[in-house]
């Protein structure tokens, strides 16, 4: 389907609270999807022409805690759910007819590979997008149209330096070497985890500063110094910097869900998030040191 009408996309994705917006045509995607993928996607929206890919900022200062500030917040499926569908409320007044199906971390399209054919941001050497003022602290949300829309294309807004790995340096697991960013070591995905964990990765999150998700890698970004904080109010009120073992060794599942269910670290269970705050306390425990005889 051709757009044959002529709208402000800035000032639609603007109003969703993104930072930055870009599109490309599905053709474009085609190389780098599976052929499972392309299925799934062809599934979801059939007679794909465009995707839309948008930049949604999170930082909220950094208090400390023991949670990855990614999910101090509101759960950012929910978040960008809400924001995505008001783009497509506003497309689809503007295009009667044409399909919309928006993704955020939950579809077969690669976000990050859209941003990038897209120019949303620059790839860092930690695999994530970085868009100055906000650093990397960034989710990615897309929408999969059968319209033919404009691509967007750009230079991208900066780069890393070739001197600095300060991202490399700081990964506790060496998911950031030579070859790339390798998921399976990536100490946020283990720590979400179900079951039995090797003794190797309980040491990891036993000196972690924080029992879900890691933010090291972020942290030592030099983008991410001075990164501004979000504009967007569901992830800079009612944050929920820590856990502790108390407040969830008496919870059933259920009760679990029901407490934290709009959050982002809710959606594995309880078990990881009780398994890795023991091994963490415990650690923390044994690190003081008693005070001598008066």
């Amino acid at each position: 389907m051709s757009a044959g009408k002529c709208i402000n996309m800035n000032e639609i994705w603007k109003a969703a609270g993104a930072a930055a917006w870009g599109a490309v045509r599905f053709s474009g995607l085609r190389p780098f999807l599976a052929e499972s993928a392309a299925q799934d996607i062809a599934a979801l929206c059939p007679g794909a022409e465009t995707v839309l890919v948008a930049a949604f900022p999170y930082y909220a200062g950094d208090t400390p805690g023991n949670l990855s500030l990614y999910c101090r917040g509101e759960d950012y499926h929910r978040v960008l759910a809400r924001r995505l569908g008001q783009v497509c409320g506003a497309l689809e007044e503007r295009y009667p007819g044409g399909t919309f199906v928006p993704g955020a971390d939950n579809s077969p399209v690669p976000e990050r590979t859209v941003a990038e054919l897209a120019g949303v941001g620059f790839q860092g050497r930690h695999g994530l997008r970085i868009l100055p003022p906000y650093g990397s602290y960034l989710f990615l949300g897309i929408i999969l149209t059968d319209l033919q829309l404009p691509e967007t294309r750009g230079e991208p807004p900066g780069h890393c330096p070739e001197h600095c790995h300060a991202c490399q340096a700081a990964c506790p697991t060496g998911a950031l070497g030579a070859e790339g960013f390798q998921p399976g070591k990536c100490l946020s995905a283990l720590t979400q985890e179900k079951g039995a964990l090797s003794p190797e990765v309980a040491e990891q999150i036993k000196n972690s500063p924080t029992v879900w998700g890691c933010d090291l890698c972020q942290r030592a970004c030099p983008f991410n110094r001075e990164a501004a904080l979000s504009p967007l109010p569901e992830f800079r009120e009612n944050l929920l910097c820590s856990l502790s073992l108390g407040e969830l060794e008496d919870l059933s599942n259920r009760a679990f869900r029901r407490k934290y269910g709009d959050r982002a670290f809710a959606w594995r269970g309880i078990g990881p998030l009780v398994r890795n705050l023991g091994w963490w306390e415990e650690a923390k425990v044994g690190s003081v040191q008693p005070k001598p005889p008066s």
